[in-house]
């Protein structure tokens, strides 16, 4: 099935935002479609054209998609804000949506980083909201970074052959590594300043908010991205582990994808993974 594409523009508090519609070129009867969520600060283009691309794909497929700018990115107009603070241009975007895509009831988000974790706290607030992929969802915490690396970044060098040759002829920092290494094992086991800035810790907010949501969730994580190992430190946790073993929430990892999938193989794996679970329920 081939796509077609146009421009749309809408209001979102009195600033005009801007998007672009992917539709089936054939008339489609689906009720659900795809609006598409960025991370921040990025476009609705996304790195190296992965939402532009991501789009034609789904719309091919027989899934409307709408990606946009946010307020203060791309061609809209007004200020740049943060991504927990989207609520009002994502409920824009879906109203548009709707109103350009006669038919459609089932809206699902789709974010990358903190683009997910806008979605994801966004999710809950909207009925119409029935469905959530989050690819390397942004849950950062300095906490929860330093474990990460703690995990993943130390035991893979403690590995590597050649951290040891360097060690053996003297041309390696093994005092100033020392250094390092201490300061990350501080932060991981020091207690997290977040909940005292924000009220909760982001990991336990998104968790609360997908506790609360009723609809499906694919999880997407790349294995070789620090986001997604952050992830997956937190989703350790017992609560978090009960709710991601629900089964309304699906999981997929690609082992050696970077954080925006940037091979073609990795962004039409993490495509085909999406299209999947959208034609499944």
């Amino acid at each position: 099935m081939h796509y077609e594409e146009r421009a749309i523009g809408f209001d979102c508090g009195g600033d005009a935002l801007f998007g672009i519609l992917s539709l089936p070129a054939a008339p489609s009867d689906s009720k659900r479609g795809v609006l598409i969520v960025v991370g921040g600060p990025q476009v609705r283009t996304g790195s190296h054209r992965q939402f532009t691309l991501l789009a034609r794909a789904l719309a091919a497929a027989g899934t409307p998609v709408l990606r946009f700018d946010y307020r203060g990115m791309g061609d809209s107009e007004g200020a740049v804000r943060g991504f927990d603070s989207v609520d009002q241009d994502v409920r824009a975007a879906i109203d548009c949506f709707q109103q350009e895509v006669p038919g459609l009831e089932e809206i699902v988000l789709w974010g990358l980083c903190d683009g997910a974790a806008a979605g994801a706290l966004y999710a809950p607030r909207d009925a119409r909201v029935r469905g959530l992929v989050l690819l390397n969802p942004w849950v950062r915490t300095d906490e929860g970074a330093a474990r990460a690396t703690l995990k993943h970044y130390y035991r893979g060098r403690l590995l590597d052959a050649g951290l040891w040759k360097k060690i053996a002829s003297g041309r390696f920092d093994l005092l100033g590594a020392a250094r390092s290494f201490v300061g990350v094992a501080r932060s991981a086991l020091r207690p997290s300043q977040d909940a005292a800035q924000c009220g909760a810790a982001l990991p336990e907010r998104m968790h609360a908010s997908l506790a609360r949501f009723p609809g499906k969730v694919l999880v997407l994580l790349s294995g070789a991205d620090l986001t997604a190992q952050e992830f997956s430190v937190v989703a350790e946790a017992p609560h978090w582990r009960t709710l991601l073993e629900t089964p309304r929430f699906a999981r997929r990892t690609l082992p050696k994808a970077d954080h925006t999938c940037s091979r073609r193989e990795w962004h039409e794996q993490m495509t085909a993974w999406t299209a999947e679970w959208l034609a499944a329920w």
